[in-house]
């Protein structure tokens, strides 16, 4: 009878067993089209903010975007360890120069398929939407009377390298090469004048080592040979989720261990009694 009862729960597991991939399919697909709307819908918002009168802006912003990286990771620390030092307004590398800086900081990642604008408040799934967001309907926020394109600055600081170190190297170009290179010194000279003190010495004689000197063709020289921002935080986080995850197992095994512990010394007793001969009266 139990052999009938065991045989006829087995198949109905048999029969339940090919519902179980179904069901995980069909969430699949649902995600995959909720995904799908989230981004037919910001593009359907970006489209129709496009038909304003937006002017056309000669100025990359993820090139900008990647020079503004470069100097956050290799030049500010060395920067803000020569306390004091204060760069000049007409360095094209103040923050002040960079024509996307204020919508970059009204930019709000709150999650990884969430970016918010800070102006408006609209949320889009993607950062390229918000960046076209911020061309069509913020645009008269760019102050677009100077010449402040951080991009232009991407020669002298090697963004090809950042953006392009996994594809394969472009034969070199001497002339490319040289006036890169003189481009570095001129933002060198007049970022960190000598003539200014002890600190934008070392930070023009730094300036020089970090990104001018890799300007050649010799390929001995590396860009960022003095390191730069030590990004530590990315490095615990990893570990935090990794603890976070195999203590839930750990405390599992110890469970099993002591339970098993339990039972081997519970059954060991038992035996201990069972062999116990009653004494006689």
């Amino acid at each position: 009878m139990r052999l009938c009862r065991f045989a006829t729960s087995m198949g109905r597991l048999g029969e339940s067993l090919p519902v179980i991939p179904l069901l995980f399919a069909l969430l699949l697909l649902h995600q995959s089209l909720s995904q799908g709307l989230e981004e037919s819908e910001s593009t359907r918002l970006v489209n129709e903010e496009v038909g304003g009168s937006a002017p056309e802006i000669h100025c990359s912003r993820e090139r900008s975007r990647a020079a503004w990286q470069i100097i956050q990771d290799y030049l500010t620390p060395f920067v803000e360890r020569e306390r004091g030092y204060q760069i000049p307004k007409t360095c094209r590398l103040h923050p002040d120069n960079d024509l996307y800086r204020d919508q970059e900081l009204h930019k709000i990642h709150v999650d990884v398929f969430e970016w918010k604008c800070g102006y408006c408040k609209k949320s889009f799934n993607e950062e390229k939407f918000i960046d076209k967001h911020f061309a069509t309907r913020h645009y008269n926020l760019l102050n677009t009377t100077d010449t402040k394109c951080l991009a232009d600055l991407c020669g002298a600081l090697h963004c090809d390298f950042v953006l392009s170190s996994k594809k394969p190297k472009s034969k070199c170009n001497p002339a490319a090469v040289a006036k890169n290179r003189h481009l570095c010194e001129s933002v060198a000279n007049n970022c960190f004048p000598v003539s200014q003190g002890p600190a934008a010495s070392r930070l023009h004689e730094h300036f020089l080592r970090q990104f001018c000197d890799a300007h050649t063709c010799t390929g001995k020289d590396k860009p960022f040979p003095k390191g730069g921002k030590k990004r530590s935080g990315v490095f615990y986080l990893a570990i935090s989720i990794l603890t976070l995850m195999l203590l839930p197992l750990f405390y599992l095994l110890v469970f099993l261990h002591q339970r098993e512990k339990r039972s081997g010394t519970q059954e060991l007793r038992r035996i201990i009694k069972s062999g116990k001969k009653p004494k006689p009266s």
